[in-house]
């Protein structure tokens, strides 16, 4: 199948032709890349918003998400949800497999939901998931979420390619926020405490405090409006406190676009992309095969004590500047 054949059911919002797309930017193969590339170069901008989701283990992220998107999908809107999966050592596969605990949602017509292998790249997203979100734009999806894997300071890439950043957390005291990052902390436009029931309510209420204090604390961001970022408690099980926050995020979404903040944003984006991507090439011809003859080689002499570390390196700069 050619670009163009893909390209055409892709801006009709064929989920089939989604999927397609989506499995070519994520190989790895030349010819692959290439007509990748071609695809996404063709694609139309997009005003669908992105939001990336992190969370702490068991905070229930999926749980989450699943009730979040249904709620979008039952006011007309199109969802789709990037759940980035860490990989197996042995196989490259996803370990979690999000897709089945979002039953429901990959069920819903409105919805597309799609487990990535984050293939051990660093940041907890995928290395093509910036490709894949426009993918979905492009098909036709309002909403993009992104879930991310874990909460730590390498998590925080997803702020980089998202509209709004939220973090998920569960109540709990004591060295709660001691165990979160200060960096993640300072990227979150939205925190959201989870399982705000039952005889939750109250721990998630004085957890919610808790946040909402120390982001006082937290230098004031241009992009913010008066109170934000904010910390809000939601229940995925019963729903509560989530239309809340949907309401939170589109009118820091749209308080963003009048104020320019979201257009400075997504151009911001775009450069780290092309930074991404220029890091990327420049490590794939150290993976060429006599790259990593010249390395092993270099290596060697280095641990030999034969040569010093930081030659070893120039020595190697060089080589790869020479033409072949």
């Amino acid at each position: 199948m050619t670009t163009d054949d893909l390209l055409t059911p892709l801006l009709r919002g064929d989920r089939r032709a989604l999927s397609r797309a989506i499995t070519l930017v994520e190989s790895t193969r030349p010819d692959h890349r290439d007509r990748a590339g071609r695809l996404i170069a063709a694609l139309p901008d997009s005003t669908a918003l992105r939001i990336g989701l992190s969370g702490t283990p068991g905070v229930g992220k999926s749980t989450v998400i699943e009730a979040f998107g249904t709620m979008l999908t039952e006011q007309g809107l199109r969802v789709a949800v990037l759940a980035v999966d860490p990989s197996s050592t042995r196989s490259g596969g996803s370990i979690l497999g999000d897709k089945t605990r979002m039953e429901l949602l990959s069920r819903n017509p409105r919805a597309y939901v799609r487990p990535s292998p984050s293939s051990a790249h660093l940041g907890g997203v995928a290395r093509r998931t910036r490709e894949a979100i426009r993918l979905c734009e492009a098909a036709g999806h309002d909403v993009v979420l992104i879930e991310t894997v874990g909460v730590g300071q390498s998590e925080t890439l997803v702020a980089q390619m998202s509209d709004l950043f939220i973090l998920l957390l569960a109540p709990a005291g004591g060295d709660e926020l001691q165990g979160v990052k200060r960096g993640i902390m300072e990227m979150a436009d939205l925190i959201l405490v989870n399982k705000a029931d039952g005889d939750l309510l109250s721990p998630a209420r004085r957890t919610v405090a808790d946040y909402a204090g120390a982001l006082r604390l937290l230098r004031k961001r241009p992009q913010d409006p008066d109170g934000f970022p904010k910390a809000m408690p939601v229940s995925a099980t019963t729903g509560a406190g989530l239309p809340e926050a949907w309401s939170c995020m589109r009118h820091l979404a749209d308080w963003r676009r009048d104020a320019g903040h979201f257009d400075r944003i997504r151009a911001e984006q775009a450069r780290d992309w092309f930074m991404a991507e220029l890091q990327g090439g420049l490590l794939a011809q150290l993976d060429a095969p006599d790259a990593r003859a010249r390395i092993s080689d270099l290596g060697a002499r280095v641990t030999q004590g034969a040569l010093p570390p930081v030659e070893a390196a120039r020595q190697m700069l060089d080589w790869l500047r020479q033409p072949r």
